[in-house]
């Protein structure tokens, strides 16, 4: 007879809007075991499973703290309510959390007089008027809210009210601050009866899904690297996300983010919030880095069709990887299909062009040691895209709008510095090649894994490496060398680097975020471990030019006692947005 031995669920707290789908260990009657879903439609032995979830209601309204959401509120912001601030955000657990909190807190408030002096009027959705002050009010619970009059099932003084009968349920609003049941019974397929006893198991209390502080667009004087007259031509603008999410199999390994609660560290919870912020973001062109390929196929390729967008997806190679093969990650590139269409695709694996240099210029006897050493599965996926007026391509081929993204994420370990500067460099020159081609803007995008001030860095940047770069002393394999070949002539610029030639008090808070050395973010990966930047947008400044730029986050906005990845932000990476405009002008590097 079929028996089920366990109940569980991976993460231990559940959030609305992310999938709850219970682990189920079933045993058969020859003893083996088996996970699989047995239903109605397909018994086994004779059998099937029925599954039910029930919310367990109680006669308090339950109010969750904003900071710590899985706690409850015992404080509301007396300065919130005022302004009329959505009401989740004004929530305190303890008189310590909101005195922690303030510092972070009073951005609300500010941002809310600032909605009041701009426009006029409340913006009710978002912010309203303010009181700039940190009181507080201690909060006390209601009467319980209204739900629908069918009780399924009462039991010591609790309400439980069925909510599913399938085995995944997604939570909603009505199921914050009340505690989940799910039940699962083996069931006679012919006579339509239960057969033994419901194993069940409680969640704890539903939270809301934490909202990180909006970020803004911030306009930037796109043209002060370029002549006053440089520009001939231009046309629309476009926005260019690039974003390392941080793949499952990574955030799961080890204990790398044992800071970061582990519901919050669940993927079912991090691919909902990733999805809502990339999805927020509206860019026209969506970079990804460390995207699982079951993780692509089976939900941000499809969620994000649901949106307008249509992907291409490069899986790093496997000559290193060992584990589960669905796992690796990879790049994946989306783009608007009102705004552009696909013209070419081009893959680089670099493990081929490890290959292809080792059997060029490694003497046999030493080739098994260099490609150990230059083989680490990374890729790069290039798109050539053609743009759309009124969502149809243009039809004379002397108009046609044509633009190159490159999307890659280069070697991660530190020690190995000749390997990432030969991958950068190894991508540039394909570029060269596709520009020699083509007069076509290029964006190269991804997780360089490099720091500013590196050789890699420098590569992009300048165009070449000084020969005296401490980074070239680390040449092992002699594939570095004649030092004059690490060049481009490629004219690319960093996006991020425009805040550093903007003018005006406005732009001052957005450069105290720069290095002032090199004009980089000073993160755009923050974790307990490393605080730096590791993630670029380059572009070609002799065909386009930036309009706007996402503004970056500083360590203030993190709260003092936090890293990534974190309950608000799912990734240890943050987005980087930037907003272009095609032209064409006279610069030279």
């Amino acid at each position: 007879m079929l028996t089920v031995l366990r109940v569980h669920l991976p993460s231990d707290i559940p959030v609305i809007g992310c999938e709850l789908t219970p682990y189920v260990l079933l045993r058969r009657s020859d003893n083996n075991f088996t996970t699989d879903d047995v239903p109605e439609t397909a018994p086994l032995e004779g059998h099937f499973l029925i599954y039910k979830w029930y919310r367990v209601q109680s006669d308090k309204k339950i109010a969750i703290c904003s900071v710590h959401p899985s706690e409850l509120a015992t404080l509301q912001c007396i300065g919130c309510v005022k302004a009329k601030i959505p009401v989740a955000k004004s929530y305190h657990c303890t008189p310590k959390c909101f005195s922690d909190a303030w510092h972070h807190h009073r951005v609300l408030h500010d941002r809310a007089a600032s909605a009041v002096n701009e426009n006029g009027n409340e913006e009710e959705e978002v912010f309203g008027r303010f009181n700039n002050s940190g009181s507080s009010a201690s909060l006390t619970n209601g009467s319980a809210p209204t739900y629908p009059a069918a009780v399924t099932q009462r039991n010591g003084g609790e309400t439980w009210f069925e909510v599913g009968r399938s085995k995944t349920y997604t939570p909603t609003a009505d199921d914050i601050g009340h505690v989940l049941k799910f039940e699962c019974v083996v069931v006679d397929a012919g006579t339509k009866l239960p057969v033994g006893y419901a194993n069940s198991l409680l969640t704890s209390r539903v939270i809301p899904a934490p909202s990180p502080s909006p970020r803004r667009m911030i306009t930037v004087d796109g043209m002060g690297h370029l002549d006053a007259d440089g520009r001939i031509t231009s046309s629309g603008t476009f926005t260019v996300l690039s974003y390392n999410i941080l793949s499952d199999a990574c955030a799961s390994k080890n204990d790398l983010y044992s800071y970061c609660p582990s519901w919050a560290l669940s993927w079912p919870y991090r691919r909902q919030n990733l999805l809502r912020e990339i999805v927020g973001y509206c860019a026209d062109i969506i970079c990804l880095q460390e995207i699982q390929s079951d993780h692509y196929e089976e939900f941000f390729a499809p969620e994000l069709d649901k949106h307008g967008y249509y992907g291409l997806y490069k899986k790093k190679t496997n000559e290193v990887y060992n584990g589960n093969p669905n796992a690796i990650d990879g790049c994946a590139t989306f783009f608007r299909r009102d705004r552009f269409s696909h013209v070419k695709k081009y893959e680089v694996e670099f493990n081929k062009a490890a290959q292809s240099l080792t059997d060029a210029i490694i003497p046999p006897n030493l080739q098994k040691t260099a490609l150990n050493r230059l083989v680490k599965d990374n890729v790069a996926l290039i798109l050539v895209l053609e743009a759309k007026v009124n969502n149809q391509p243009v039809d004379s081929p002397g108009k046609r709008q044509l633009l190159c993204v490159a999307n890659t994420h280069i070697n991660v370990p530190q020690d190995l510095k000749d390997v990432k500067l030969w991958q950068v460099h190894t991508l540039l020159k394909g570029l060269e090649k596709i520009a020699a081609s083509a007069d076509i803007p290029m964006l190269v995008c991804g997780d360089f894994n490099s720091v500013p001030e590196s050789a890699p860095h420098a590569l992009l940047a300048m165009g070449k490496v000084d020969p005296s770069h401490p980074d070239l002393a680390v040449d092992p394999l002699n594939i570095l060398h004649p030092l004059n070949r690490l060049a481009h002539q490629l004219p690319l610029v960093s996006a991020y680097s425009s805040f550093a030639r903007t003018a005006g008090l406005g732009f001052e808070q957005h450069k105290r975020r720069l290095d002032s050395t090199t004009n980089e973010p000073l993160f755009t990966h923050f974790t307990r471990d490393f605080i730096g930047s590791l993630d670029y947008i380059f572009y070609t400044a002799d065909s386009l030019v930036v309009e706007s730029l996402l503004e970056l986050l500083d360590e203030e906005s993190l709260r003092k006692d936090t890293a990534l990845p974190s309950p608000e932000w799912s990734s240890d990476h943050i987005a980087l947005l930037a907003e272009f405009r095609c032209c064409k002008n006279r610069y030279r590097r």
